[in-house]
């Protein structure tokens, strides 16, 4: 079983409650370091619909933002990949790769 610990963590520095009301984020997968959910389709620009944040070795995160295509292939383009982003820069980064804010 898993360790949700660190991905708690990056629900909470991206708002928690408030985060998931306000981008419609869904199917939330959890890891011993890292956290993935998709945002509802033609939400988000450049067809962005899934978002994957892992922990480093360098106590920073990678931030990435795909385009998954459905089929029973799996296919997707990595949108944007941000290396090093520090946790007080997550909301920032996700709404200016996806145009969706985080908070009112």
């Amino acid at each position: 079983m898993a360790d949700l610990q660190v991905a708690n963590t990056i629900l909470a520095q991206l708002g928690g409650r408030r985060f998931i009301a306000m981008t419609g984020a869904m199917d939330f997968i959890g890891g011993d370091n890292f956290i993935s959910f998709s945002l509802p389709a033609g939400f988000a620009k450049e067809g962005i619909n899934k978002i994957r944040i892992t922990l480093d070795w360098t106590d920073t995160y990678i931030f990435e933002a795909l385009k998954v295509f459905p089929g029973p292939e799996l296919k997707f383009d990595t949108i944007q990949k941000l290396d090093y982003v520090y946790a007080d820069d997550l909301e920032d980064i996700f709404t200016s790769i996806t145009g969706l804010d985080t908070h009112l």
